[in-house]
C-alpha cells in the first residue's frame, strides 16, 4: 500500500538476462543426463498461460511435477542468483510432492479445474498450515507456523493448485514507517524490479507482482489496502485485480484494515487473472465483509472476455491525471483512442481530487485498524509475539536488524490509539466510506459510466533505501481503495523501458464491466513485453 502520500502529501494521492530459460539455466551435465533419461522437450514456461500449460498436460507434453520443478529452477537461478530479484521469500518443501500427487489424479481421470497442477506463489502475509511461516516479511514472525490454512489457501488447494512458495513484500505490507522502500522486509531483503533492476517494484505484494513478471510462477496472489495490488502490477507489467471487499475472504491474512484489505490475483493476461478470481470466491461465514453484505459473486467471470467489450462503453477518465508526465501522457491519450476506436464513448471526470480530501481521514482509519486488527491475529497465532505492542518492542531490540533503513512510525502511532468504539475512529471511517462511496456513485451516475479510468502510477523510481520512496504525482488506487470498490490495471505502454499501467474501475462487484472493458483493451494493445533485466 502506498501510504507515504498520506502523511507527505497530506493526501490520498547493460548486461541483458532476457534469454534466462529452463533450457539456458541447466548445466550440460544435467541436460544430457535428462536427455537420458526422457525424449520429452523442454517446456517454455515464459509468458505462458493457464490454458497454454493445462493443454500440455492433458496431451502429456508436461507433468505438474516436471512444471514445478522448472519454477524452481528459474527461482534458483533468476531470483536466488544471476539478477537476484529476491522476489520469493521462501519455496515450499513439499511443492514436488503435491505435484506429483496432482498428476496421480490427473492420470486417474480426476482433474479438478484450471488450477489444476499450476504452481502458484502466495504473498507471506497469508497463512499456510505447512512447513512455511506467514511473517509479513517480519523477522518479529519468522516463528509464527500457522495452525490453519487461510480460507482463500484451502480454497487454492481444493481448486488443485500447487503451492510453490511465498513472495516477498514490503515489511508489514508497508505500514511501518513513512519513508520505507517499498518491496524491503527485514525478513526478504529488497525485491528488485525485473525491467531494470535498480528500480523499485512498488508495493506491498513486490513480490507477487515480479515473480509474475519475470515468469516464475503461471499466478500469484497479492494482496491490497490502497495500491498493493495495482502498483506492483502497474511498474512489472502484469494484470492485477483488485476485488471488491468482500468478494475474496481475508480470514487467515495478517491484516491492516478490515474496512480496506482484500486479496487478489495476479497474472501476466487478463484472462488468466478472470479465471483466477471466479476460482476463490466462496462464501466464508467468518469475513464479516463476506457475511454482512449482498454479495454479487460468480464462480465463473471468463463469459466477460470479450474481444468487442470497449463496444457501447461509456468510460471516464479522472481530467486532473491527462497532465504530468509526457510520456505518460502520450500513453494515456494512446490508451484513450483505442478504446474510442473500438466503440467507447470518452468522458472526463473530476473524482481523484475530490477523493484526494479524505486522506488524513484514510490514515487515521487503517491505524485503528492496523492496531485492533493485528492484535486479534496475532492473539490466536502461533509466535511468541501477541500484539502490535510486542513487536514494536521487539523491533527495538533487534533494531539493527529489523530497522538499519527506516523506523517503525506509522505503527508507533498505530499503538496509542484507542477502541473501534471510540468516538474518532467511528467519524472518520463514516466519512470516509459515505463520501468516497457518494463521489463514485454518483459520477457513475450522473455520466451513466461503466468504469472510471486514468494512469495506475508513474514510472518505477530508482530504489533509495535511505530516503525511501519516491512517487511522481500519478497514482490512481485510493477511490476504489478507500470505497471498497474493484479495480483492474491491465499494461498500457513503455516511458523507455519502464512500464506503465492503466487502472479501470467502478462500483461494487462490477467486477465483470470491468473485466470486458480491460480485456478489449488488452486484445487490441498487447502491450505485455517479457522483462529484460537491464542493469540500468
Amino acid at each position: 500500500m502506498k501510504r507515504r502520500d498520506f502523511i507527505i502529501k497530506g493526501s490520498i494521492l547493460g548486461i541483458s538476462v532476457a534469454t534466462f530459460t529452463y533450457q539456458s539455466c541447466r548445466s550440460k551435465s544435467s541436460e544430457s543426463k535428462e536427455k537420458q533419461q526422457s525424449n520429452k522437450p523442454a517446456f517454455e514456461v515464459r509468458e505462458t498461460t493457464l490454458d497454454d500449460v493445462q493443454k500440455k498436460m492433458r496431451e502429456g507434453a508436461i507433468t505438474s511435477k516436471e512444471l514445478t520443478q522448472i519454477y524452481l529452477e528459474r527461482i534458483k537461478e533468476i531470483d536466488r542468483q544471476g539478477p537476484e530479484l529476491r522476489s520469493v521469500i521462501e519455496v515450499n518443501p513439499d511443492a514436488l510432492a503435491i505435484a506429483e500427487g496432482l498428476d496421480k489424479e490427473r492420470k486417474e481421470g480426476k482433474v479438478r479445474g484450471p488450477l489444476h497442477g499450476i504452481p502458484v506463489l502466495i504473498k507471506d502475509n497469508i497463512d499456510t498450515a505447512d512447513k512455511m511461516a506467514t511473517t509479513a516479511g517480519s523477522l518479529a514472525l519468522s516463528d509464527n507456523h500457522a495452525s490453519n490454512d487461510a480460507y482463500i489457501v484451502n480454497q487454492l488447494r481444493e481448486a488443485g493448485a500447487v503451492l510453490l512458495g511465498k513472495t516477498n513484500l514490503s515489511e508489514w505490507a508497508n505500514f511501518r514507517s513513512t519513508r520505507s522502500s517499498s518491496g524491503w522486509s527485514s525478513r526478504g531483503g529488497q525485491t528488485k524490479n525485473p525491467y531494470v533492476i535498480t528500480r523499485n517494484p512498488c508495493g506491498s505484494s513486490s513480490g507477487s507482482g515480479v515473480a509474475v513478471s519475470a515468469n516464475l510462477c503461471a499466478v500469484s496472489i497479492g494482496t491490497e489496502t490502497d495500491g498493493s495490488i495495482i502498483c506492483p502490477a502497474a511498474v512489472n507489467g502484469v494484470v492485477g485485480i483488485k476485488p471488491t471487499v468482500g468478494l475474496w475472504s481475508r480470514s487467515g491474512i495478517i491484516p491492516i484494515s478490515e474496512t480496506q484489505d482484500t486479496p487478489g490475483p495476479m497474472a501476466r493476461t487478463v484472462r488468466d487473472a478472470t479465471i483466477f478470481l471466479g476460482l476463490l470466491t466462496a462464501l466464508d461465514p467468518n469475513d464479516t465483509a463476506m457475511s454482512n453484505q449482498k454479495r454479487n459473486a460468480l464462480k465463473d467471470y471468463t463469459s466477460f472476455l470479450k474481444a468487442d467489450g470497449l463496444k457501447g462503453k461509456r468510460i471516464g477518465v479522472e481530467k486532473s491525471l491527462l497532465k504530468g508526465h509526457e510520456g505518460i501522457d502520450k500513453i494515456i491519450a494512446d490508451a484513450l483512442d483505442v478504446m474510442k476506436q473500438h466503440g467507447a464513448e470518452i468522458v472526463e471526470v473530476d473524482v481523484f481530487t475530490k477523493i484526494g480530501k479524505l486522506g488524513e481521514n484514510e490514515l487515521k482509519v487503517l491505524e485503528y485498524e492496523f492496531k485492533d486488527g493485528l492484535d486479534k491475529y496475532l492473539s490466536k497465532s502461533n509466535s511468541k509475539m501477541k500484539s502490535l505492542k510486542d513487536v514494536i518492542e521487539f523491533n527495538k531490540q533487534n533494531e539493527g536488524k529489523v530497522m538499519p533503513y527506516f523506523k517503525q512510525e506509522i505503527m508507533d502511532s498505530s499503538e496509542v490509539k484507542k477502541r473501534l468504539d471510540s468516538k474518532e475512529y467511528k467519524e472518520a471511517l463514516n466519512t470516509n466510506l459515505t463520501k468516497c462511496r457518494a463521489i463514485i456513485d454518483g459520477t457513475l451516475r450522473e455520466h451513466n459510466l461503466n468504469a472510471i479510468c486514468g494512469p495506475s502510477y508513474g514510472p518505477p523510481w530508482t530504489t533509495d533505501l535511505i530516503n525511501g520512496d519516491h512517487f511522481t504525482g500519478y497514482g490512481l488506487t485510493s477511490p476504489a481503495a478507500i470505497s471498497g470498490y474493484p479495480s483492474i490495471n491491465v499494461p498500457a505502454g513503455f516511458v523507455q523501458e519502464l512500464p506503465i499501467g492503466i487502472t479501470f474501475y467502478g462500483a461494487a462487484f462490477s467486477e465483470g464491466s470491468l473485466i470486458e472493458i480491460a480485456y478489449a483493451y488488452e486484445q487490441a494493445t498487447h502491450h505485455r513485453k517479457e522483462p529484460k533485466f537491464l542493469k540500468a
